[in-house]
């Protein structure tokens, strides 16, 4: 029921939301335009983007999250993606109107625009919000609700329905067996015992029923749902098995078996992989093209201070688990692979040759992994990949270590830009590795890239 009612509410709100593009665009037009006296695009000129503007927006929209059915999804969280993704759209529009040399478009109607809808998109999501939350106080479009079950889960289930309060229940009480009659749970009444349920059910006109006792209780559940499919009340069943989940599960089903998938991954999503996996192709191919000047003069440089190979490719493990060959300018005297692979690099290590402590400082050592990129066995943005040697150490020592190969691993990522980098705690960079698998978004990607140029590059962490 959830479910159902966010999806209708996520489609009425493309219907709005579009809407307000096409308004913005007029009124965008109507501003620019109108005590303006020298020859200009008339409207009509202008309607025509609206088959690029619309779709855009959806797009960004949906990839910025903006229609995922998230239970508590704050306004600031709204206010903020709409914002960016506007910001986005305007990014492209300027791009696009450059390489088809559209010089009559006037860009003070497009900057116009880009700032209404955002203005426009964000006061109609605060009034539906009031709209939603006022027809709620006033009774109408409320579910009452029946929590069966006193303990931890009934507690915190509780406390989120009166937190989201826009999903629209109203707990009318609580029962259990053996619980005193009257006593207060989170401030809600226990009205009775489980064998009292067709009863209040009845008497109370309850519209849907949460279970929060737990599974062993398997007589107490099948009375108690036999009771519900008999009075026609929808059921729904909080698992005692949630604190064994880590994460934001996700539930799927193959031929009617339902299947609980306890960590959420956006990039699993085959349209976010692709807009990701697009933008490493460009940018890597781009970066290589403009950094080939720098390319040959840490080339030369690397040939001149030491004897050995320009390149120093090394076994790491990346998505799926799988090996693959990650290169960087040799920063190092030539070794045994034992020692390169077997050994940290500490901040005093005589292993280094003179340029290299520059380039690992300055981790110009990297630059040639946007190959690795470009070719598809890295990302620009990702959790950092390790040697086969310490994976099979951490994953014994670190329980949740292994997740970080979810996703492609990248040059520069969350857990770096925080200062995670070098002879750091794993545990604190494998936890700020999940929070980027679990909380991806393109403009995530964006922010890590922006700090990783402004602090990421030089690190006192990095040897």
């Amino acid at each position: 029921m959830i479910r159902e009612n966010q999806k209708i509410l996520n489609n009425f709100q493309i219907i709005l939301d579009q809407a307000m593009v096409a308004i913005s665009l007029l009124v965008a037009y109507w501003l620019r335009f109108l005590d303006y006296q020298d020859s200009h695009l008339s409207l009509t000129s202008y309607l025509p983007t609206l088959i690029l503007l619309v779709p855009l927006q959806f797009f960004l929209y949906y990839l910025l999250g903006l229609y995922e059915p998230r239970r508590r999804k704050s306004l600031s969280f709204e206010i903020v993606k709409v914002i960016q993704a506007n910001f986005l759209s305007m990014l492209i529009l300027f791009s696009l109107l450059y390489l088809i040399k559209a010089i009559d478009y006037s860009r003070q109607v497009i900057i116009l625009f880009e700032i209404i809808t955002s203005i426009l998109t964000t006061i109609e999501r605060i009034v539906l919000r009031i709209f939603l939350n006022h027809i709620r106080r006033q009774g109408y479009n409320k579910k009452h609700v029946l929590v069966i079950g006193t303990g931890r889960l009934a507690r915190r289930l509780i406390r989120k329905l009166k937190e989201n309060s826009y999903l629209g229940y109203e707990i009318t009480g609580v029962i259990d067996d053996d619980t005193t009659i009257g006593k207060k749970l989170e401030e809600v009444s226990i009205l009775g015992e489980i064998r009292e349920l067709e009863t209040l059910i009845r008497t109370l006109k309850i519209d849907d029923i949460f279970i929060t006792i737990s599974t062993k209780n398997y007589d107490k559940f099948r009375q108690i749902i036999h009771v519900c499919e008999k009075s026609g009340v929808r059921t729904q069943i909080v698992p005692d098995y949630a604190q064994f989940i880590p994460a934001k599960p996700e539930i799927d089903e193959i031929d009617g078996i339902p299947l609980i998938n306890i960590r959420h991954v956006p990039l699993d999503n085959f349209i976010k992989t692709f807009s990701k996996r697009t933008f490493d192709i460009v940018s890597s191919f781009l970066g290589i093209s403009i950094c080939l000047p720098l390319f040959a003069l840490i080339a030369i440089s690397v040939k001149l201070d030491s004897p050995g190979p320009v390149f120093f490719a090394q076994e790491r493990v990346g998505l799926n688990k799988k090996s693959f060959m990650m290169y960087k300018f040799r920063s190092m005297k030539v070794q045994s692979t034992e020692n390169s692979d077997h050994v940290w690099t500490t901040e005093e290590d005589q292993r280094k040759t003179r340029l290299g402590g520059l380039l690992r400082k300055t981790s110009l050592d990297e630059l040639p992994q946007l190959w690795n990129v470009l070719i598809g066995e890295m990302s620009l943005v990702g959790p950092r990949p390790e040697r086969p040697y310490f994976v099979k150490q951490f994953k014994e020592r670190i329980p949740r270590y292994m997740i970080k190969h979810h996703v492609r691993p990248g040059i520069t990522g969350w857990a770096q830009v925080n200062g995670w980098r070098g002879n750091t705690s794993i545990r604190k960079r494998i936890e700020f590795d999940i929070y980027y698998i679990e909380n991806w978004t393109f403009m995530f990607d964006l922010k890590i890239l922006l700090l990783t140029v402004f602090k990421g590059f030089v690190n006192k962490n990095a040897y």
